[in-house]
């Protein structure tokens, strides 16, 4: 039987957090929710946003010949608006989702690759593997906060072994919900090694180097191309700047963008930014 049970109230989507045997809510790392407030918030931003881009870019359509709005002026104007907001709500939703659902996953694999450094040290002292997890937890909570993601992890893991529940079926399920292939896999081979009697502690030493040097090399990386990622969000701002310099610096040239030539000249434009820039975000995603 799993470990872990679905909340009933989400059967049709992954939930944010499992009921185990134990009635301890276990958080999953593999999605993220965002909360009413949150997505409010997110959402007014993305309108207010969209609107003025959309505006910006095509405000002004259908103005009589003495530059006057007419009436199919502000209707354009109003879709225009809505439609700006309507895409921006769509693209910022789900860029916060991704956002914060990497941020959680880089932050229990930090948190994780500690807890292997002091279980590994705690093993190697001669400690046998449940009084070793007692003892990393306890030295975490002097390096971590209360509610930190792998405290309350081992805190499963603690109450799991006191209840008779097998540590490597407890370690199986957190490499699951955890959305990281290397917790995964050192789930795995912990659970190969334990019951048949193999070197623990090398294990754990192993998998804490392994870890330590991916993300050594993941960092060295991400120094690398940030400059790289900075150059690509400025040159995604900077035809907005520039549309917005020349509409008010220059009436009777921003008069051209509503022009059905100007029209299409600008959605041209716009489609092969947002091509370039996912394109390049693509290029600069790498993953270890």
């Amino acid at each position: 039987m799993a470990l872990f049970k679905k909340n009933e109230d989400k059967e049709e989507q992954e939930p944010q957090y499992y009921t185990s045997l134990i009635n301890t809510p276990a958080y999953n790392y593999k999605v993220y929710y965002m909360s009413m407030i949150e997505k409010i918030i997110v959402t007014l931003l993305a309108i207010i946003v969209g609107a003025a881009i959309g505006y910006l870019f095509y405000g002004g359509i259908g103005k009589d010949e003495y530059g006057n709005a007419t009436n199919v002026t502000h209707i354009m104007n109003a879709i225009t608006c809505g439609i700006g907001a309507f895409v921006a709500i769509k693209i910022a939703i789900p860029a916060r989702i991704n956002s914060c659902k990497k941020k959680q996953q880089e932050k229990i694999k930090i948190q994780f690759r500690d807890m292997l450094e002091d279980l590994t040290t705690s093993v190697g002292s001669g400690k046998n593997v449940p009084d070793a997890f007692r003892s990393v937890y306890n030295d975490l909570k002097m390096q971590y906060e209360d509610g930190a993601l792998i405290l309350n992890e081992l805190e499963i893991i603690i109450t799991g072994m006191q209840n008779n529940i097998d540590i490597e079926v407890l370690l199986e399920d957190f490499g699951k919900r955890s959305g990281n292939d290397d917790i995964l896999s050192f789930a795995n081979v912990f659970k190969v090694s334990y019951r048949k009697g193999g070197n623990i502690a090398d294990v754990l030493r192993n998998t804490s180097n392994i870890i330590g040097d991916k993300m050594e090399i993941a960092s060295d990386i991400e120094t690398v191309i940030t400059g790289s990622k900075n150059e690509l969000n400025i040159m995604m701002v900077m035809p907005v700047g520039l549309i917005g310099m020349i509409k008010y610096m220059s009436a009777d040239f921003a008069s051209n963008f509503t022009t059905p030539v100007g029209i299409m000249s600008t959605t041209i434009g716009i489609v092969l930014f947002i091509v370039a820039y996912y394109t390049g975000k693509a290029v600069m995603e790498i993953k270890m």
